[in-house]
């Protein structure tokens, strides 16, 4: 064979090599275990926080991230990836299963499962299912897939409770010593989290869906422990009309000896302290209370609005505690040049403030990190390719937002992070956080009106064409929120944290809106047709009809974030 058939022949080979790698399926996200981008600090000594293992009163578990595979699905889920299925692996001696994990694909490999140990003398918290019911199958669904999948309800004893499904890649039940069920005093009762997968939408109730669960009631005073686990709930098959599964419950008396100890706390912030992005159009930036309070800040007493008060520099002066009965506002100073000055904020003056609670059973830590603004700026209405400045709506003097750091307390990882936006807000799991200077999740606020978001651009509240813009963007405005922070309240923690006094203001942080809300919307509503109806499906807070509430009148104080 001469040397230019030598060269074609490698050249066709070349192609043909080229061709199947362009047809090779691009990997999926979950194909990569995600990672914090720095080591963990040395935690400081305490008593059990961060130790790997939380024991429940006899029930001891820990948190399991390291999976075996079990069935792939390629479609189907959210951005129709499908989801992938696992059970736990490298188990330590004397635990055992509870529940077998699924994700869906379109995000990094990160969760956990727990398992558990029976430490009791009776040896009766955990036994073996009865036996299984199989609540579905692939068989004869035709979809792409690895191998067919089975999702199994293990069939627990009278007195106990299943905590999560098996899935196996074959048609023969699992064994009976795979997983363990809990005795029902050690269970809780659960809800959907979040969709991971399902051939048709979120929404439809006539199609099967998988759902993470959650413990149904959450809050620094509820015992109810996140499993990791998640739910089939198949419309054709009868036997799950009612919720089959459980969650676990904290029965430990000294419940909180899991939780973190100010220092701890301290190391945890610094770790993971997150670095917020405001617009680089952005007039109204934070500042601290104090600096709020020492530049004017007026307290305001219903019936006696011509003599407002100065507020001193803790808010000692402040009424405390009570209800937001509406006699008594904040305001910004008199004087029209102090009053503008005031309003732009002061971010080298900035603090933010942190309130630390126990959650899910005391398994996790969460961190509230709450910023103060002296103004919210007005809005900007977009429909279709046009943005409408909107006046004064949106306006109100007085903001709070927040963030919330949601910690495990076995390891002392971050899980998740929270971010307000308005009256809501949405968690965001750790894969998918933009983090910088090692373990800081990055957060951006939006223009004038202060939602937090976890990516830049154009977050639109509305539905259809109209909606709120709520812009976002990186800029040399910046604020490393471990460089000026207040431990302010950790009720677990006793009289080791003394609460200022503005803690405890439970009236208005801003006046009524002094000008007519429904002549502006009609002025609006006179080039945006719709605009009108659009508008009065929003909150208060949204249109800035009055001051917000402090931190500690917010449900998500005293309960769970929404």
């Amino acid at each position: 064979m001469y040397v230019c058939d030598l060269l074609i022949l490698n050249m066709v080979s070349m192609g043909n090599y080229l061709k199947l790698h362009r047809k090779r399926k691009k990997a999926l996200p979950i194909e990569t275990v995600f990672k914090l981008p720095a080591p963990l600090p040395t935690w400081p000594p305490g008593e059990g926080f961060a130790k790997g293992i939380i024991d429940l009163g006899g029930l001891q578990v820990c948190q399991i991230s390291t999976f075996t595979k079990v069935w792939v699905t390629y479609q189907g889920g959210p951005d129709d990836l499908g989801a992938t299925f696992f059970e736990p692996s490298l188990i330590p001696d004397g635990f055992h299963m509870l529940a077998s994990y699924g994700q869906s694909n379109n995000r990094l490999l990160s969760g956990s499962v727990l398992v558990a140990k029976d430490d009791t003398n009776n040896q009766d918290l955990l036994i073996r299912p009865v036996d299984y019911s199989l609540i579905w199958t692939s068989e004869s669904l035709g979809i792409k897939q690895d191998t067919n999948g089975y999702i199994w309800l293990p069939v627990a004893s009278e007195g106990y409770r299943a905590l999560g499904h098996v899935v196996t890649n074959t048609e023969h039940k699992p064994p009976i010593d795979k997983i363990r069920c809990v005795r029902s005093d050690f269970t809780d009762e659960i809800e959907n989290q979040t969709w991971i997968w399902g051939l048709g939408k979120e929404s439809n109730a006539n199609e099967l869906k998988y759902f993470t669960i959650m413990p149904m009631n959450r809050g620094p005073q509820q015992m109810g422990v996140c499993v990791g686990s998640f739910i089939a709930q198949n419309p054709n098959n009868p036997s799950l009309s009612h919720t089959p599964l459980a969650c676990l419950r904290n029965k430990k008396p000294n419940y909180l000896a899991s939780m973190p100890n100010i220092q701890q706390i301290e190391t945890l912030f610094q770790a993971y302290s997150p670095l917020t992005y405001f617009h680089p159009k952005e007039t109204y930036l934070p500042s601290s209370v104090n600096w709020f309070f020492i530049n004017g800040g007026l307290l305001y007493t219903k019936e006696n609005e011509s003599n407002p008060v100065p507020i001193e520099p803790t808010g000692s002066n402040l009424p405390q505690g009570g209800s937001n009965d509406g006699n008594y506002w904040l305001d910004l100073p008199i004087n029209e040049p102090s009053k503008e000055r005031v309003k732009k904020g002061d971010l080298k003056e900035t603090q933010v403030y942190l309130h630390v609670k126990p959650m899910l059973g005391a398994t996790y830590t969460d961190i509230q990190i709450w910023v103060f603004y002296p103004f919210n700026g007005g809005a900007k209405a977009k429909a279709v390719f046009i943005d409408i400045p909107l006046g004064k709506i949106g306006e109100h003097v007085g903001d709070w937002e927040h963030l919330t750091l949601r910690i495990s307390n076995f390891t002392g990882e971050l899980q998740s992070v929270y971010f307000s936006a308005h009256s809501g807000g949405s968690w965001v799991t750790v894969s998918e956080l933009e983090f910088k200077d090692g373990n800081k999740p990055c957060a951006y606020s939006s223009l004038h009106g202060h939602a937090m978001y976890s990516k830049p651009g154009l977050v639109l509240q509305g539905k259809g064409t109209i909606g709120i813009r709520n812009d976002t963007a990186k800029s040399k405005i910046l604020m490393d929120t471990g460089v000026g922070f207040v431990l302010v309240a950790g009720e677990y923690l006793g009289n080791s944290v003394v609460e200022p006094p503005w803690l405890n203001y439970c009236r208005e942080w801003g006046p009524k809106v002094s000008y007519d809300l429904g002549d502006e919307i009609k002025k609006v509503g006179k080039l945006l047709p719709g605009f009108e109806k659009f508008m009065k499906s929003l909150p208060k807070e949204v249109l800035g009809e009055e001051g917000p509430t402090g931190p500690k009148m917010k449900r998500s104080w005293d309960g769970d974030e929404v």
